[in-house]
């Protein structure tokens, strides 16, 4: 026994030493990129020797990441993928590259679609040869299933081809797949060709390129802080093309609700400044940390409506999840008041003019740890409500103003290049306003360059006040406040001579300009 013992002794030793060593091996150089299939036949040889939860632990650190980088690499492994790669890296994502870009074979590679399973965002680098791999088509068809069935985040680049030859399989997409029909079987050719198309529908970049077009530097930069946004939105469930330029804000409420002292948070600033829409990503994101929520939008118009004692009925009723008819104008001592005292909520007061409102509603009653989230356009109005901290909601800067129009207008993330004059322009008009530049975005969608030239900024707001506009009971035309001041804002810009104005509104001016002869000089 003993010298069994010690003749087994230095093979176990040796093991130990081996597995020790590979261990540290591991934990200090398992990489940010995943080179396919050598590592996962690797970690199939290393189950045979290693304790399963060694394995497993291996596994999921090896399988598990944030993008997978799909490309044709003739076409830009050595340029545009290369530096894209790189600025991933950079940022300590964990990328899915597959380096060598074979044709296998008619399906997939286990690694591949393992990979792609494993990631939560696919990049997928569109150039001119792309629809001519099978692989290429077999990682997109992969990649567009597990959008629709899994939500996974899929981000498309027009590198150097236009997005409607990729919609509409055009250009050298075309005869590629035309090949691909001669040579692959008719199932399968079509199921690519349908994903192609899809991800053609998708919102990306489009990089045409040449002397007239940004650096790709440039265009990396942007790319990659995108991803970053989308990743963590994606994690906190709140992804969505239209929250550009929101995050930094978001942050800063939801610091503000942590706050023990902090009860009500005020939202101020402008009509069409992104107040509503950053009250709701705050309220999804913390909503289910409460026993109850309820987001009332529109106060003020609901109020003018229905009154302010069946707003509150209704209000309590969603709360208290039972019918509540209250017969008095406050809601007093009672069963209804010890209710709202045992209830933690988050309640959202979307829209209010009146400072009265908050104790009105009842919002004083509720428990301990309750957060309300009241909007205005006035910052007094929410001082007198009672709010502990009041934000003014920021107009979005530049960058995020033009991807924001950009999306609107181009159903992409960038501007095309021959109207990013004209793009800039708009936005320059639009002054970081979000409801600005998707309404003026949405109405040049699919217009030639020539009717944004045509239509001009001031033709354009006629056009676009349309949706903003209701008739009253007195028969009067309301307009949204934002739109109002920005059409001003436009005409004053026209000329000092208050006569060459194109509008009027002013009614000093009006009788000015009708009693006096107009071509007299008349200034602002």
């Amino acid at each position: 026994m003993a010298a069994s013992s010690s003749s087994s002794s230095p093979q176990r030793d040796t093991c130990l030493n081996f597995i020790t060593h590979l261990l540290e091996t591991l934990k200090h150089t398992i990489m940010n990129i995943f080179f396919h299939e050598q590592d996962l036949e690797d970690a199939e040889q290393l189950s045979q020797a290693l304790p399963q939860t060694i394995v497993s632990s291996y596994s999921s650190r090896q399988l598990k990441h944030q993008v997978f980088l799909s490309f044709r690499g003739e076409d830009t492994r050595l340029n545009f993928t290369a530096h894209l790669l790189k600025a991933l890296k950079d940022t300590g994502m964990n990328v899915f590259f597959d380096e060598e870009k074979l044709e296998k074979g008619e399906q997939l590679s286990s690694a591949l679609s393992q990979a792609i399973a494993a990631s939560n965002l696919s990049i997928i680098v569109l150039s001119v040869d792309y629809a001519s791999s099978k692989s290429c088509l077999a990682e997109v068809s992969d990649i567009m299933d597990r959008k629709d069935t899994q939500g996974h985040i899929v981000l498309p680049i027009f590198y150097h081809v236009d997005p409607s030859n990729v919609r509409n399989i055009g250009g050298s997409f075309k005869t590629s797949f035309e090949d691909h029909e001669l040579k692959r079987p008719i199932d399968e050719v079509k199921r690519w060709k349908a994903a192609f198309v899809e991800v053609g529908k998708l919102k990306g970049w489009h990089i045409i390129g040449g002397k007239f077009d940004r650096p790709e530097t440039e265009y990396i930069k942007d790319i990659v802080e995108y991803v970053i946004k989308k990743l963590m939105n994606n994690y906190s469930r709140n992804a969505s093309e239209e929250l550009v330029g929101i995050d930094d804000q978001k942050k800063m409420i939801l610091g503000l609700i942590e706050q023990e002292d902090t009860r009500i948070i005020g939202l101020w600033g402008m009509g069409g400044i992104g107040k509503t829409t950053l009250a709701d990503v705050v309220y999804k994101e913390v909503s289910q940390k409460f026993e109850d929520s309820c987001f009332l939008h529109n106060v003020s118009e609901k109020i003018e409506k229905q009154g302010m004692e069946s707003l509150r009925d209704d209000f309590l009723t969603e709360l208290l999840e039972q019918e509540i008819h209250i017969r008095t104008p406050s809601i007093g001592q009672g069963f209804i008041q010890e209710r709202l005292n045992n209830k933690k909520v988050i309640v959202v007061l979307d829209d209010v003019n009146d400072s009265d409102l908050m104790n009105d509603l009842g919002v004083q009653y509720f428990g301990e740890g309750s957060k309300i989230i009241v909007t205005s356009r006035d910052k007094q109005v929410l001082k007198n409500g009672g709010a502990n901290k009041v934000h003014e909601v920021v107009k979005l800067n530049e960058n995020d103003s033009l991807q924001l129009f950009s999306i609107f207008a181009f159903r992409q993330l960038n501007p095309a290049i021959d109207f990013l004059n004209l793009s800039y322009k708009f936005v320059r008009y639009a002054q970081g306003s979000p409801l600005a530049l998707k309404v003026l975005g949405s109405r040049l969608y699919t217009k030639s360059k020539r009717d944004w030239e045509m239509s001009g900024i001031s033709n354009l707001l006629d056009i676009t006040a349309i949706p903003f506009l209701s008739i009253d009971y007195c028969e009067c035309i309301p307009m949204h406040d934002m739109l109002e001041e920005m059409g001003k804002d436009i005409v004053r810009q026209e000329a000092k001579e208050l006569w060459k104005h194109s509008r009027l509104w002013n009614p000093k001016d009006v009788y000015q300009i009708l009693r006096y002869n107009k071509e007299e000089t008349l200034t602002c």
